[in-house]
């Protein structure tokens, strides 16, 4: 039995709680970066002189970063380390957040959002894999809903941050996440282990006893020299064999591609333009980011709510129903939005099922490959996934411009997000974990992720 497999049987410790509240607070780094984009837009457009094509291309220039990174920079924590490439992504995303604050234009902005985006590209690859390989299989699927919870609980601290800039400074925003960034740059350099599957793996020098080290924090049984020769005698087949891993996968792989790429267009749609179009809409700035801060704010139960929905119900399952009632809401929220006290609470159901659909793809997608194919398979389907969240501020700049009002937008997104139901309908085949008889089975394989 390999390392990652006994910590899958093990029972879960405060040590690996802790490893997930740090890449949580990883995760609110990709939502206090989003919205504050987002709750400084009607600001940013104004000094700047943006149109909305303009404004969308600028939140998309952060949505490719984060594609760069989550494709190009992830595979190096295969090589390096997961740690180190994690303590790289965060120097990029303290230098982006500080360049975005202090620029004189929107072209230089808009590099540093790139940059930005490139280094929590890297953190989202690297962390996500993380808080798997840390849990154990019981509670797995509830671990992965609090790290995507972080999500939340950033966005809703961006928006916050934004609702006392409003007439002030919008720059603001970009310090106070600036210094976030470099407070996680410090924090994740003291407290955060190297993972034991990658020390396991890769074997560099003293990996025995950092290992050890490691499982001790954990409470599981140490292991031996002989114990990680096994391991990687069982793993040189599986490494020859990962060559080919997209042709052997090929229909659950496009399945799950477009099950991120739907879910991200519709999640950051809502999170990217919902206060600039309330704005134009007729609200006021401060209204507008009120509503924005209920999506946020939902979006921090949301993840958790579908993890333990998950542990009664087969993951895909729980993601249609999320998806098909994302879908609805969206579209009762935005019809909703001028009655302030209505639109507050439909829009924290909407944050909530949105937000959920992402813990639910990050939770569905593992199991749909071998172990030793996880981290690739997972990998890329995060970057495919941004093609949706690029997609979806720049497709939805164009549509304004030409005409479209808040409300056909938001039914155009809730239309994209339906269709994940329809994808995943047609994934059931391919997912271990929604066919009953399979379920103890898929659980068993789930061991060795």
């Amino acid at each position: 039995m390999n390392i990652t497999a006994r910590i899958s049987r093990a029972p879960m410790s405060g040590y690996q709680w802790l490893i997930v509240a740090l890449c949580t607070f990883m995760n609110c780094l990709d939502g206090f970066d989003v919205m504050a984009v987002a709750f400084t837009g009607p600001s940013v457009t104004e000094e700047f002189g943006l149109s909305g094509s303009e404004f969308g291309l600028l939140v998309s220039v952060g949505l490719i970063g984060m594609a760069i990174g989550s494709m190009l920079l992830a595979p190096f924590a295969d090589l390096i380390g997961r740690r180190p490439l994690i303590l790289i992504s965060l120097a990029l995303g303290t230098v982006g957040m500080f360049g975005a604050a202090m620029a004189p234009s929107v072209t230089v902005m808009g590099l540093f959002r790139l940059v930005t985006g490139i280094g929590v590209g890297g953190i989202l690859a690297s962390t996500t894999v993380i808080a798997s390989e840390f849990s154990n299989a019981r509670n797995r699927g509830l671990a992965v809903g609090i790290y995507t919870a972080g999500y939340g609980i950033g966005a809703t601290a961006a928006s916050l941050v934004a609702k006392t800039a409003v007439g002030g400074d919008w720059r603001t925003v970009f310090y106070a996440g600036g210094t976030g960034t470099l407070i996680a740059l410090v924090v994740i350099a003291v407290a955060l282990p190297e993972s034991v599957a990658f020390l396991e793996q890769r074997r560099p020098d003293d990996a025995l006893r950092r290992i050890n080290r490691t499982l001790s924090r954990m409470r599981v049984e140490p292991v031996t020299d002989a114990d990680l020769d096994r391991a990687a005698a069982a793993g040189s087949g599986a490494g020859r064999a990962a060559s080919g891993w997209l042709k052997q996968l090929l229909t659950p792989t496009i399945l799950l591609w477009l099950t991120f790429i739907t879910i991200m267009f519709g999640f950051y749609f809502v999170n990217s333009w919902t206060p600039t179009l309330l704005v134009e809409e007729g609200l006021s700035e401060s209204a507008a980011v009120t509503a924005g801060m209920a999506i946020s704010i939902g979006g921090t139960v949301g993840s958790v709510l579908y993890g333990v929905a998950a542990r009664v119900r087969p993951p895909r399952v729980v993601l249609i129903g999320f998806a098909l009632l994302s879908a609805a809401t969206m579209v009762v929220f935005i019809v909703s939005a001028s009655t302030l006290w209505l639109g507050f609470a439909v829009g924290a159901v909407v944050g909530a099922l949105i937000n959920g659909c992402i813990a639910g793809a990050y939770t569905v997608g593992p199991p749909l490959y071998p172990a030793h194919l996880r981290s690739i398979g997972m990998g890329w389907a995060l970057g495919m996934g941004r093609i949706g969240a690029i997609l979806s501020p720049t497709v939805a700049g164009l549509l304004k411009d030409a005409g479209a009002s808040a409300t056909q937008l938001y039914i155009g997104a809730a239309v994209v997000v339906a269709l994940c139901a329809l994808v995943l309908v047609a994934l059931r085949r391919h997912d271990p974990e929604s066919r009953t008889e399979s379920r103890p089975a898929a659980a068993g394989e789930a061991l060795s992720a």
